[in-house]
């Protein structure tokens, strides 16, 4: 593509590069140069206009944005009609945004030609909404560069239908019915954005064996443990129930804040979360980084939890400072 600052004689059919105001009327960027915009210039004594003008193998701006755009749209994404070189994708279902990072980066890294943006991985989405942009920055880009731009899919992973979910709550000398009652309708709130339908199992005593007993006698596919307490070892109650109604421990906390006293495990076929007590706030926080990963169908491991330090939330304002710290 030829870029330059050309004489009028020869801009006939080129692409006015830079906006400009001629005769009381303004020709926006993009214009294709014909009889009126160059009257309109000689009648202002305007002699040079800055153009673009494509060559041979080069493809327009909106057909090249397309075409990527075309690539990016999975399942779950639809991509919008191209305007000035940018294509945007939407949601069409809610559910969980899926892309490869170094797909994207490995496009970018093609030229500074081709600007793809999208919403971080593992996004929580809702119909309709912006997960990703593509924008050519110049008026064409070579065919051979537009042949070199191969990422792979974007997908928006719809929550699971007819999902259910068992919460078991556990109490103490003293514990506030209001907190209970609280944790249930928060809870039930959180899981009904997944379409997850709740049902609260009796409250049982903070210990071992009542727990244990709870959770085996669920049939639900996820059981939701409030606990009177929060888990401080993996020998604490919560993760010594899940063992006793035998099934297996996962992990024992996470590097994500708020969330960091999660407990996950598993019992049978079915996954067990032990809530940080941040959960009983509607607040995003670690225990929705596994409920939505659950509800989507890509369950969370150990490793997965370990690798969940790095953008971690860290949204909470105000958490706890090491005493004597100052900035």
């Amino acid at each position: 593509m030829i870029f330059a600052e050309l004489p009028l004689s020869e801009t006939r059919g080129a692409i006015l590069a830079h906006a400009i105001d001629l005769g009381g009327k303004r020709w926006p960027k993009g214009t294709e140069i014909g009889e009126a915009l160059l009257a309109a210039a000689v009648a202002q004594s305007v002699t040079h206009l800055w153009v673009a003008r494509l060559e041979s193998g080069d493809v327009p701006e909106d057909e090249a944005a397309a075409r990527i755009a075309a690539q990016l749209a999975g399942p779950g994404l639809q991509a919008r009609a191209p305007a000035n070189g940018r294509v945007n994708l939407h949601a069409t279902a809610d559910g969980l945004l899926l892309l490869h990072p170094d797909s994207i980066a490995a496009a970018n890294r093609q030229g500074d030609a081709i600007g793809i943006s999208t919403r971080p991985p593992l996004t929580p989405v809702r119909a309709g909404d912006l997960l990703a942009t593509v924008k050519i920055i110049p008026y064409a880009v070579p065919a051979t560069l537009l042949a070199a731009i191969t990422p792979t899919p974007i997908e928006v992973r719809g929550w699971r239908p007819g999902l259910a979910a068992t919460l078991v709550q556990t109490h103490r000398p003293g514990t506030p019915e209001k907190l209970l009652a609280k944790t249930a309708e928060v809870t039930a709130a959180r899981l009904q954005q997944l379409g997850v339908a709740l049902q609260q199992q009796p409250t049982v005593f903070h210990a071992v064996q009542p727990l244990a007993q709870a959770l085996a006698s669920s049939s639900a596919p996820l059981r939701l443990v409030a606990g009177a307490t929060a888990t401080s070892d993996a020998r604490d109650v919560i993760p010594a129930a899940i063992i006793s109604a035998g099934g297996e421990v996962l992990r024992v906390g996470m590097p994500v804040d708020p969330g960091n006293l999660l407990v996950l495990g598993r019992i049978g076929e079915a996954l067990v979360i032990g809530l940080p007590g941040c959960a009983r706030s509607p607040r995003r926080n670690g225990l929705d980084l596994i409920l939505e990963r659950w509800a989507a169908g890509l369950e969370a491991d150990a490793a997965d939890i370990a690798a969940m330090g790095v953008g971690g939330l860290l949204e909470e304002g105000g958490r706890p400072v090491p005493w004597g710290w100052s900035p």
